[in-house]
């Protein structure tokens, strides 16, 4: 029996060993292995076309030998390569006049000592299949030396199944091996890959790029080494809001045996460092993973040039145009480079029209010398740059990968003097919104978020001073921290009115999972006043933060219970919100659905109120890649006067939701113009009229049209009739900058922008005379977004750039005549025609300056048109109008 015990593990023993056999492929002494290999870069929109890709081919002979191999392993190999017969031509067919390579030689592309860097041996220390150390010259080029690590990379392989990490050109990736019969393939899991370059991207999921990449190598072996190696890697970048501008990086290596003859003999040595020194005391492991490579610009203008040829597209009177997005993208890309100084000459140098556009630029740039610029330019005791400073801090505030720095830049500002409230107001409101987008990169524990977070977060309850106390829960409102949520739920009941207002509408941002039963009831108490009786704009926030919360059977059941029994106006604007709930499908309309067939919470009675006030909701536009949604909501009081409007515009994508757009106009305590009598709980409230907007998840500093009697009399007698500027100017919506480090050792940069310039205003009329009120909403944008793919090798240069823009228009009006009851409403949201325009450009470039581009375009016109909105407001608008409408 125990013979029969040995013997079987014998067996077992020796069925392993040759199983596993070698690690990897084995040279043989003596011999020299003749390849010739070929690498592509091809660079195209992801459909490719017709006049095929941008981008090169390299041809060459590559020598392999064996120079030394560990006695005691025989998958311990020290291996040399030479490159020879270097080729280049164009990865798709040229036209003579475009074929920039015809007729050069290797050399006269590269240069002679760049060629002669690229013919020199190199050395690869091989153990079992994996390389262990590259050895090349630190004088080379780093260009060069990537080159040469592609071509080594192609000797590591697995000869059995199997998942490992491995160091390669690409970086430190996992990979898969699956061998089968003379053949290993290798998968690379690109996403896994570690390497010393880190790009970055916006934090705004709808707008961002996502990138899908995939890379195979498949080895045929004959006798243990490699025949063939054929590789191919592809990376997708695509726009997630309109997947038509993508672009596409195919990377391809052959790497095939031609044949063999005699080799020089093994060398001697007792490991590798010895040897290598034997053959050439200069050559040093250098790493396989491939370096940074830097690009020059020969002949590109300077930063202050750049500005000097763009600054007429860069004034108020084109930014309407997809002109002055284009160049503010640009200039972006040119401060990026450039040094503080440098910056500073052009702050220096532009016009008074044109220098809040350069700060829109330079702040939206985030390099450590823009930001240095823009402390040093801008000057916070000065009331006189209200404008800069302010549109310096609504660039902070959109800031694509803001970081650690500019947050402390803020928060030193806000401890130091500032001339003017609103910007004071304005730079915690920001702070509120960059502790929310680095706490989403994972950075919430940084030193100055933690120090930022306990200073918003105790803000309210440390001051009296009502502005304050606003500024602090607007801040709040932007942070979004959960902490935050106990804080609105207490000031959800307090008795200033914007308080209320505030949080409710912050809560409403939340996800439903952090709205506890103790946030629930407390909302509810709001809208139901169990304490206290509440305006009505307060009670009508409290509204959507139930119905927007996953709520209850009784939740819903206790909302439409209260209809009937609300202020005239108020029951109009809750049917009108549920009705609109139910058509759209909203979340909650099955628990509407189910509530409604209680008669007695569902019946003629309660349904048949009237009153103008309203909530819609429609489509913008729908399409495979995004969906775009609107909701006008309108309150009034029982005077006819227009107490809260709000207008809200969504875009999702993919999961991904967007608040691209919130503009909420409200007005107060002007019953007395028209001698009519203020609602319940709206007896002592003071005249005021102003307008919040929120732009792309960032709630803004309010604006305000007037307050009090006095100050509402002067601005009527002195209204022209023109809208107050909310917003404007130049927003970097966009931006995703990477660099994919291909297999074959090359590098193709990819930066994607968007940049978007507009001009949102509003305005409030009123006249006694006609007894009629108009307030109106006016957005003027102008988008342009840009994706430039690059692989830039020094000598020679290739890229593919997809863009696209278009100019838009969005006009929301609201005309009230009050001289009769029930009063008339005309509500109009018009979008003009408007221009897209999409374009793909091809180019190809040589050292010498020889370059080939290529252009293709398309443009379209879509029609105008009004949103639609409910039947009523049809019939309403027939009655205002007249005939003409």
């Amino acid at each position: 029996m125990l013979t029969f015990v040995v013997f079987l593990l014998c067996a077992a023993s020796t069925v392993s060993a040759s199983a596993k056999g070698a690690a990897g492929p084995r040279l043989n002494n003596n011999q020299l292995y003749k390849f010739s290999y070929t690498t592509d870069v091809l660079l195209d929109r992801t459909r490719g076309s017709k006049e095929g890709s941008a981008g090169y081919r390299i041809h060459t002979d590559v020598d392999v030998s064996l120079v030394w191999r560990d006695p005691s392993s025989k998958d311990e190999q020290l291996i040399q390569f030479v490159i020879s017969n270097v080729r280049f031509e164009h990865v798709s067919p040229r036209s003579e006049k475009k074929n920039i390579i015809h007729g050069s030689t290797a050399e006269s592309l590269m240069g002679k000592t760049k060629l002669a860097a690229l013919t020199k041996p190199f050395l690869v220390h091989l153990k079992n299949g994996k390389v262990k150390a590259f050895y090349s010259y630190w004088t080379e080029p780093a260009v060069i030396k990537n080159i040469k690590r592609g071509v080594a990379s192609l000797l590591q392989v697995q000869l059995h199944t199997g998942k490992v990490i491995e160091n390669d050109v690409s970086g430190r990736c996992t990979v898969e091996y699956k061998a089968v019969k003379g053949q290993v393939t290798r998968t690379k899991i690109l996403d896994t890959c570690r390497t010393p370059e880190t790009g970055f991207t916006t934090h705004i999921q709808v707008l961002g790029v996502s990138r899908k990449s995939s890379s195979v190598t498949v080895f045929t072996l004959e006798d243990g080494f490699i025949r063939s190696a054929v590789a191919e890697e592809t990376h997708l970048l695509v726009l997630r809001a309109r997947r038509s501008t993508a672009t596409k990086v195919v990377s391809k290596q052959t790497f095939t045996l031609v044949g063999t003859e005699a080799g020089p003999l093994e060398a001697a040595g007792k490991d590798v460092t010895e040897v290598v020194k034997s053959i050439d005391a200069k050559l040093a492991a250098v790493g396989i993973v491939a370096e940074k490579v830097k690009s020059k610009c020969k002949g590109c203008p300077s930063l202050l040039e750049h500005w000097q040829s763009q600054q007429k597209l860069l004034e108020p009177t084109s930014l309407s145009k997809a002109s002055a997005p284009r160049s503010f993208l640009a200039l972006i890309q040119s401060i990026r480079k450039a040094s503080k100084d440098e910056i500073l000459k052009v702050l220096k140098s532009a016009s008074k029209t044109s220098l809040p556009q350069v700060v829109d630029a330079v702040t939206s740039s985030q390099t450590t010398a823009s930001l240095d610029a823009m402390l040093e330019f801008l000057n916070f005791t000065d009331a006189k740059s209200f404008v800069l400073q302010e549109r310096f801090l609504y660039a902070c505030g959109f800031a694509s990968h803001p970081n650690e720095r500019m947050l402390r830049a803020l928060l030193d500002i806000s401890k130091g003097k500032i001339s003017k409230i609103d910007i004071k107001e304005s730079v915690v409101i920001i702070m509120g919104a960059l502790v929310h987008k680095l706490c989403q990169k994972g950075g919430c524990n940084l030193p100055t978020v933690v120090e930022v977070k306990k200073l918003i977060l105790n803000g309210p309850d440390s001051t009296k001073v009502e502005s304050e106390v606003q500024m602090y829960l607007l801040a709040l409102k932007n942070s979004l921290l959960p902490e935050a949520i106990p804080i609105f739920t207490k000031y959800a009941e307090s008795e200033v009115g914007a308080y209320s207002t505030i949080a409710l509408t912050a809560l409403q941002r939340y996800d439903v999972s952090l709205m506890t039963d103790e946030v629930k009831y407390t909302v509810n108490r709001v809208y139901h006043q169990n304490r206290r009786i509440y305006e009505k704009n307060v009670r009508a926030a409290a509204a959507d933060v139930i119905l927007s919360s996953n709520p209850s059977y009784m939740e819903i059941k206790n909302l439409l219970l209260s209809i009937g029994n609300l202020p005239h106006e108020m029951n109009k604007y809750m049917l009108s919100k549920i009705q609109d709930i139910l058509r759209f499908q909203m979340p909650a309309s099955k628990v509407i659905q189910q509530a409604m067939r209680d008669m007695v919470s569902y019946n003629y009675d309660r349904f048949s109120k009237v009153g103008s006030s309203s909530a819609f909701s429609g489509f913008m536009a729908q399409s495979a890649d995004v969906t775009s949604t609107y909701s006008l909501d309108i309150l009034y009081s029982g005077s006819g006067i227009l107490r809260r409007s709000n207008m809200n515009i969504y875009g999702a994508s993919k999961g991904a939701t967007l608040h691209g757009l919130q503009v909420a106009i409200e007005a107060q305590g002007l019953e007395s113009l028209i001698a009519a009598t203020p609602d319940e709980g709206e007896e002592d409230l003071e005249s005021f009229a102003g307008m919040s907007a929120l732009l792309f998840d960032v709630q803004l500093r309010p604006v305000t049209f007037f307050k009090g009697y006095s100050d509402l009399m002067s601005k009527m007698f002195s209204m022209s009739g023109e809208p107050m500027n909310v917003v404007k100017g130049l927003i970097l919506l966009t931006d995703h900058s990477e660099v994919i480090q291909l297999q074959s050792g090359l590098k193709a940069n990819a930066e994607f922008q968007g940049g978007l310039a507009i001009d949102i205003s509003g305005g409030m009329e009123i006249s006694l005379w006609y007894r009629e009120s108009k307030t109106s909403v006016n957005n003027r944008g102008a988008l342009v977004v840009t994706g430039n793919v690059t692989v830039d090798m020094d000598f020679m240069r290739a890229g593919v750039e997809v863009s696209f823009e278009t100019e838009a228009a969005l006009d929301f009006i609201t005309t009230v005549q009050f001289s009769e009851y029930p009063f008339l409403v005309c509500m109009q949201m018009d979008k003009a025609t408007f221009p897209v325009s999409e374009y793909v450009t091809k180019y190809e470039g040589l050292l010498s300056g020889k370059s080939a581009v290529s252009h293709k375009s398309r443009k379209q016109r879509v029609p105008g048109s009004e949103f639609p909105l409910h039947q009523e407001n049809s019939n309403m608008c027939k009655k205002v109008f007249g005939s003409s409408w």
